[in-house]
């Protein structure tokens, strides 16, 4: 139980549903297998086997939305219209028209999605009620939006917000890359994207590359003077965690270190206590981390 990416928001303080209210609400839109005529299904299912809606420990709680997606490739269903537009075709003497052949692939679609394979996914989302964060393990916004929207579909009152900082992480960034040294409490690791803001989207990347040495420095340097930004910078903070700190504050490719993992690991003896372990280890970590980024980056917009 470990979160690769975070997609952070705020949650109100004065948002004072219990467990047992949330649990009582998500019941409401449980996951379900999809059907064979629809593309797509999702609904909330237990974090942990066999446990509850939501997994609660010391006070932190974790949900979770499984997604089924039919997989029917659209090149299956383009060879289908296109062979049956021809046989329609050499029927009536002239080839179907725009609307025929609209009606055509949602014919052609429905009859294929029920043998089409599907596919699930577990989206999970950490809630901190006490201090008002919720957070998505999602790689995208597009993601976080999923668990956010069902939530908004299964709950009376979610008065979620976008999380605001005064420093924007992009000038924060090219701040950081412009001294060649990032702030206290964080080193800058071996990967750097910058990209112009003209209609050509000039971009440079660093990829597994040291971003240290007075040629790399005086080389982004220059590229920051030309007026490409950055909008990937990867940091390791406090020699626990590393990650990737993107320009809309979305955090990808976090990485818990081995000493936080073996911290975990010494805590445990069964699958069921690793489970907690590395939860309570988790937020814990994460419940320092995100303030002082928040901190570091000028304190939150309120």
């Amino acid at each position: 139980m470990w979160f690769r990416n975070l997609q952070i928001f705020r949650l109100p303080i004065a948002w004072t549903m219990t467990r047992s209210e949330l649990i009582a609400q998500l019941a409401r839109a449980p996951f379900v297998k999809c059907p064979s005529n629809q593309p797509k299904s999702r609904g909330w299912i237990a974090p942990r086997k066999d446990g509850d809606l939501v997994f609660a420990l010391g006070g932190q709680w974790l949900i979770a939305l499984q997604t089924e997606e039919r997989q029917l490739a659209s090149s299956v269903v383009n060879d289908e219209v296109r062979t049956r537009a021809e046989q329609i075709e050499q029927q009536q003497g002239y080839a179907p028209g725009r609307k025929q052949l609209k009606e055509l692939r949602e014919r052609v679609t429905e009859e294929l999605l029920p043998r089409a394979f599907t596919r699930r996914r577990v989206t999970f989302a950490w809630i901190d009620p006490s201090r008002g964060w919720f957070v998505v393990d999602a790689a995208s916004p597009a993601k976080a939006e999923e668990v956010i929207e069902h939530l908004r579909h299964s709950l009376d009152d979610f008065p979620l917000a976008m999380l605001h900082t005064q420093v924007s992480p992009q000038s924060a960034m090219a701040d950081w890359l412009a001294a060649g040294s990032a702030p206290a409490g964080y080193t800058i690791d071996r990967e750097c994207e910058l990209k112009a803001a003209g209609e050509e989207k000039a971009s440079v990347r660093y990829s597994r590359h040291p971003l240290d040495g007075d040629k790399i420095e005086a080389e982004i340097k220059a590229h920051l003077a030309s007026g490409k930004l950055p909008t990937k910078l990867a940091l390791t903070w406090d020699d626990r965690i590393s990650f990737v700190l993107g320009e809309k504050l979305e955090i990808k490719r976090l990485a818990f270190l081995d000493l936080v993992k073996e911290e975990a690991e010494k805590s445990a003896e069964i699958a069921d206590e690793q489970f907690d372990a590395d939860f309570a280890m988790m937020t814990g970590e994460l419940g320092r981390f995100i303030p002082h980024l928040v901190n570091t980056l000028g304190g939150e917009v309120i």
